[in-house]
Order: C-alpha cells, then structure tokens, then sequence
C-alpha cells in the first residue's frame, strides 16, 4: 500500500498566519501537524508516501525532507491550483499506480493513528473505505448515509439533514477509484469533489466501507480545533524536565521543558510545553499552552495559546488565552491597558498595547 497526503490548500481560515505558512506546517503541541499525518501512516507499515503540494511547496519540501526521518520515502506531486481532493486523487495516479493507497489531509489528527483502519481494509478489500466521526453540525462535512454497513449515499455539506456522520479527513482507495475520478465533472465550486467519486463508486455496485472512529477527531484549519488539537496532544505528554529551572520556579503536572529552555522565578502549569531555547522569566505559563523554540515570555501571563518560534510576549498586565501567535512576533505593554487580549498573528508582526 501507498500513502497520500495532501497539503496544497491555502489555509484561509487560519489567516492572516497561513499568507506566509503552510497551514500544515502550524505546530500543534510544538510539531507540526503534517508529521503527525505521516508519522500515522509510517506506523501503519506504508513506505512509500506522495505529498500533493501545491503554492507553499518550497516550505513543505523543506520541512519534511525524503521522508528518511520517519523511515519512509516521499515523493512529491505539484498541484497547479486546488481544484479538489478527487482532482488530487487525479494528478497522483502516475505515483499510485494500481496499488491500494490510504489518503491523509494534511491538516486532519486522529488520536488513535490509521492503524487498525488499514488492517480493516487489507482484510476486507472494498472499493473504499472511509472514516466516519458524529458531528454536532453535519451541513459543514460531507455525510454519510449508511445501510446494513454499506454507505449508500453522501452528501457534500448537506442544507437538509440526512444523518450526523460526517467524512473525516481519511480515506482508503482501490484502483477502481480512477475511473472514478475521471467520470465525475467539477462541482459548483468548480472542484472535482471526492464525495462524487465516491458516490460514483457507489453507483458502479461497488463497496464502500464505512468505519467509525474511536476517540476524537479534529480537522485544524481553524483556530479554535487547532487550539483543541493542541489541548488534546498535550494532556497525552508525560512531564520531563530537561532545561534550565530555578529554585524561585514552580512547575505543576504534565510539563515538558526542553533542552536549552529557561524558567526563571515563573509558574508553569501543565499540560504544556517550552520549546528549546525559550525563556520564560517571572511569568505564568498556564494549561494547554505549547511555547516554541527561542521564544520569551517576561511578566506576562498565558494559556490556552500556542506561540510559534522567535516571538515574544512582555509586560503585559492582562492574561493572553485562546490565542495562536505567528513566527517573530512581539506583544508588549504600552500606556492604557485595555480590559482584554485576544491575538491571531500572522509571522513578523508587532503589536504595541497601551496602558
């Protein structure tokens, strides 16, 4: 078998970060979120990996390399526009060949990996087999109508409802998928959508699996599910202490600090982690806060936030919570404070604060 992955959107619900980075490459719990899509897939036993990239291709390239890190080799497949997940399915063919292929949106996490997804398909051997999760609001997914384990129907973003199991990011193929992929038009969105070519599967007599998913699911393209995501990753984390921590510190729970980080006179309390190189100095780190590499927190307050590397926050006389803040940014205090703080910061930013 064969992994896709798919990483050539453009993030606009996690702008103005994603004008200037790979919305895959966002860290969550201080990796970014691509890894985990192909570590999941290298645990399933898949060597051989495609990566659909599309106009931040140079980035991705750079951050996952040939694959060899992971044990596995990745080749990848330039997408002029995002025209699709079918049309990715599409243009991948001279890579996938014949062979059965799992694909992975690169911005989709699943606690419990794709593992035993695999294995189910390996065994059983349908047309496709995809993953299903319930939702609270299904006309934002594709949903799945489901008979006797069949799926018998999809709907892309349904306006009446037919049913709460939505399509998770995950899916597995057989070869047959290409004359699927080839008989559907674009939709309304001038997209090849890949609920069509599943439906069209469907409509061949051919089996599609259903297989519900375990545990939580979380699609990152916006902040609040990538501030979730990051919640959920670092409740997993064991504490480990390998930076510098001064006597006048504090740290509670599940705390990662790592090598090259300093604590100075500051509270830390976990889940949470402190990048290499980061210096936090008489400051409250709170729950379910990932602090990147080289970045400074100095009599501020945080949680519930994910900092990205080089930034920095000073002197501010309120909390900062629920923020996601870009690469070299700097937050800090001015005359006038206001009653509250709530950033999403693209990379290279400033942000002067009145007091």
């Amino acid at each position: 078998m064969k992994g896709l992955i798919l990483s050539g959107g453009k993030g606009t619900r996690l702008r103005p970060l994603t004008y200037t980075s790979a919305k895959q490459l966002v860290p969550v719990a201080n990796k970014p979120v691509l890894f985990y899509g192909i570590e999941a897939i290298a645990a399933a036993g898949i060597r051989e990996i495609g990566i659909v990239v599309g106009d931040t291709q140079t980035e991705i390239r750079a951050a996952a390399g040939d694959g060899s890190r992971w044990g596995v080799r990745i080749q990848y497949i330039e997408q002029a526009a995002p025209l699709g997940l079918a049309h990715a399915v599409k243009i991948s063919e001279g890579f996938l060949g014949r062979d059965p292929f799992v694909m992975y949106l690169g911005d989709n996490l699943l606690n419990k990996g794709i593992t035993h997804f695999v294995e189910e398909f390996e065994r059983e051997r349908p047309a496709a087999q995809i993953l299903l999760a319930r939702v609270p609001d299904p006309q934002m997914f594709g949903v799945a109508q489901l008979s006797d384990g069949k799926v018998i129907r999809l709907v892309e973003k349904p306006k009446e409802p037919i049913g709460d199991l939505a399509l998770v990011g995950v899916y597995m193929f057989g070869p047959e998928v290409f004359e699927s992929v080839n008989r559907i038009r674009p939709s309304f969105r001038n997209e090849l959508e890949i609920t069509d070519a599943i439906q069209d599967l469907i409509d061949r007599g051919l089996t599609v699996r259903p297989h519900i998913v375990e545990g939580w699911w979380k699609d990152t393209g916006k902040l609040e599910d990538m501030l979730e995501a990051n919640r959920l990753i670092l409740d997993t984390y064991e504490r480990r202490i390998e930076g510098t921590v001064d006597v006048e510190s504090r740290i509670e729970g599940k705390v990662v600090v790592e090598p090259g980080a300093v604590v100075e006179r500051s509270v830390i309390r976990g889940p949470a982690i402190i990048g290499r190189g980061a210096r936090i100095v008489h400051a409250y780190v709170g729950p379910f806060t990932s602090i990147m590499n080289d970045v400074e927190i100095q009599d501020s307050e945080i949680e519930h936030s994910i900092v990205l590397e080089g930034s920095s926050v000073r002197n501010l006389a309120n909390r900062v919570t629920d923020s996601l803040i870009g690469k070299n940014v700097r937050i800090y205090r001015m005359p006038v404070k206001p009653v509250a703080y709530r950033f999403m910061l693209g990379d290279n930013s400033e942000v002067g604060i009145r007091w």
